[in-house]
């Protein structure tokens, strides 16, 4: 998807919905203490770091007292946040990085510095794209959380969750098209509203889970 079209749609949909914006950073306010918007450092195009934004779903300096990344029942999810994080709605904010051009509406998920450090050389091949706020792998894993929730999630996350996404992703750009693109943020927006496991058509993580995409070097 072209910078034009990225620009167009987000910006669109900023305005669209900005009375949504308003509402939901009015709950984030009554809920509990704190800004309404979160920013996490993220590794973006080329490698270059940048503030990935988010309506807050957690308490103040949850990222002081815990991981980076969240699991199922993480204490740290405040009551509007978990109804936020369980419908995606927390990720609205970012169409505002895709105005400025951070990021793109189609794109591998920026990651956290502390995993790309772990990233092959053929995984870091990923980090020529610019991430995006949905993806194939985003949306296979539309779940992670649930995936996470026992006690060695991040051994889970390492070996298993973050190869395979980098593999489908990797796979995903080889054979890129705009009408591909479009058709994954149709699919993104229609499993918002039914929050059901949407695995993209076309694309088997199993065929890509190989040492071509660093698939086991992850470890």
């Amino acid at each position: 998807m072209s910078r034009t079209i990225d620009f167009l749609i987000s910006s669109i949909a900023v305005a669209a919905l900005a009375p949504v914006f308003f509402i939901i950073g009015l709950m984030v306010k009554l809920d509990s203490r704190g800004p309404v918007f979160y920013r996490a450092r993220r590794v973006g195009k080329d490698g270059k770091l940048f503030a990935v934004y988010k309506f807050r779903s957690m308490v103040v300096d949850a990222d002081r007292s815990g991981p980076g990344i969240t699991a199922a029942g993480d204490t740290r999810i405040t009551a509007m946040g978990r109804f936020l994080r369980k419908t995606k709605l927390d990720e609205l904010p970012q169409l505002l990085n895709v105005v400025k051009g951070d990021m793109s509406l189609v794109g591998p998920r920026p990651e956290d510095p502390n995993y790309v450090e772990l990233y092959s050389a053929a995984q870091r091949e990923i980090l020529a794209v610019r991430p995006g706020i949905t993806s194939a792998a985003s949306l296979r894993y539309r779940h992670e959380e649930e995936l996470l929730a026992g006690p060695d999630w991040e051994q889970v996350y390492r070996s298993k969750v973050l190869p395979e996404k980098l593999a489908i992703d990797l796979a995903y750009e080889k054979d890129r098209t705009l009408l591909r693109d479009l058709k994954l943020v149709l699919r993104t927006v229609l499993s918002m509203l039914d929050r059901e496991p949407a695995t993209p058509p076309e694309i088997n993580a199993a065929d890509y889970g190989t040492a071509e995409y660093g698939y086991e070097t992850a470890n």
